[in-house]
């Protein structure tokens, strides 16, 4: 004889747990095994329901966010460096705005010239070679927002697979050349 209850809603759920002697059973209560009255309150990967008469486990259904999760990839992607010219340039947000910076500095003085800092350390660069670094980091990052739409499309469109995430990136720095900076 069991000396654990359950009642239930008019959908299945668990509305209440009793236990005999502790707790007043009501009519229509339904008597659960110790071991179903463990499982039902500890499990996690499912909710516990009264189908048909039998207490039943329903998996909770997986809700993957694609869109935040391509995303993620692509922010990891875009600041993951890129070489420009022989050069390893880092393309954080911050190094981003800076590359910019001094791309306009270049734009204004032809002859503009800085010392300019690569994860291999400073190099002297003129206005040619800052234009082309800030060229090439503003091509890798567009290809990074290019390949994300291109994924948001196939999740779209039913084909997206999770696969797909890893492939088709621009081509960006080895982690430990990052770890320089």
């Amino acid at each position: 004889m069991t000396n654990k209850y359950m009642t239930f809603d008019e959908s299945g759920h668990i509305r209440e747990r009793l236990i005999l002697g502790i707790c007043d059973i009501p009519e229509g209560a339904i008597g659960i095994s110790e071991e179903l009255w463990l499982q039902s309150a500890t499990d996690l990967t499912g909710q516990w329901r009264l189908i048909d008469g039998t207490l039943t486990k329903v998996p909770f259904e997986l809700q993957v966010d694609f869109a935040q999760l391509i995303a993620a990839e692509r922010f990891r992607r875009e600041t993951a460096g890129v070489e420009v010219d022989g050069l390893y340039i880092e393309t954080t947000r911050d190094s981003q705005a800076l590359i910019a910076s001094a791309g306009l500095s270049a734009i204004i003085e032809t002859q503009y010239r800085c010392n300019f800092k690569t994860l291999d350390g400073f190099v002297d660069i003129d206005a040619e070679q800052i234009l082309a670094i800030a060229k090439g980091v503003r091509a890798h990052v567009q290809a990074c927002f290019d390949r994300e739409l291109t994924l948001l499309h196939a999740v779209e469109a039913g084909n997206f697979a999770s696969t797909m995430l890893e492939e088709g990136w621009p081509a960006s720095l080895p982690a430990e050349l990052l770890l320089r900076a």
